[in-house]
């Protein structure tokens, strides 16, 4: 008689409970245990497809790290508007889990050698997240929709900045879009062509 219940996306459960354990209890908290205790699994199941936690760890930052760069804000270049377009890319990569993430990253110094080891950003899901952005930049600078000397170097880092400031700043809950796109039309001020 079978005595487990199959699993649907092993890795992908481990993942979502341990951004739920993030987000409710803080990096402190998060562990091993946790982990499996909120996925509703036995604590094997996570050593079963990971090497150890920090393993764990490292595969959950660059599988959010993969979500970043499949926002799709550079496919959104010349539609819409600029501001609208990263207000939306912001709004959708600074979602509660990621800004856990970025805490979680800074407090742990073995998951931030092994993400460098991984060949990400110095500071993971911060530093790719910049890169898609001036990635979208570019792409609108091409378009001519913001102007030719545009720094798109110097507006990404400025971007994420402030918007993550919108949503580590609220206390109610997340940054409101209204909000993040008043950030954005800020610091696109006298770049966006007319």
């Amino acid at each position: 008689m079978p005595t487990g219940v199959a699993l649907r996306d092993p890795r992908q459960q481990l993942f979502e409970a341990a951004g739920r354990v993030l987000v409710r209890d803080g990096a402190s908290e998060l562990t091993s245990r946790a982990v499996t205790t909120e996925a509703g699994v036995a604590k094997g199941v996570l050593h079963r497809y990971f090497a150890d936690f920090d393993a764990f760890l490292t595969e959950l930052v660059l599988d959010r790290i993969a979500q970043v760069r499949a926002i799709g804000l550079r496919d959104a270049a010349g539609s819409g508007t600029v501001a609208g377009n990263l207000t939306s890319a912001l709004t959708a990569g600074f979602d509660p889990v990621a800004l856990a993430l970025v805490v979680l990253v800074i407090a742990r110094d073995e998951l931030r050698t092994r993400l460098r080891a991984a060949g990400t950003a110095r500071l993971p899901l911060v530093g790719e997240f910049t890169a898609v952005v001036v990635d979208y930049l570019k792409a609108e600078r091409d378009l001519g929709r913001i102007t030719a000397e545009a720094d798109v170097d110097t507006l990404a880092p400025t971007l994420i900045g402030a918007a993550h400031l919108q949503f580590t700043e609220q206390k109610d809950g997340p940054a409101a879009p209204e909000a993040v796109r008043k950030v954005v039309i800020a610091v696109l001020a006298g770049v966006l062509a007319n």
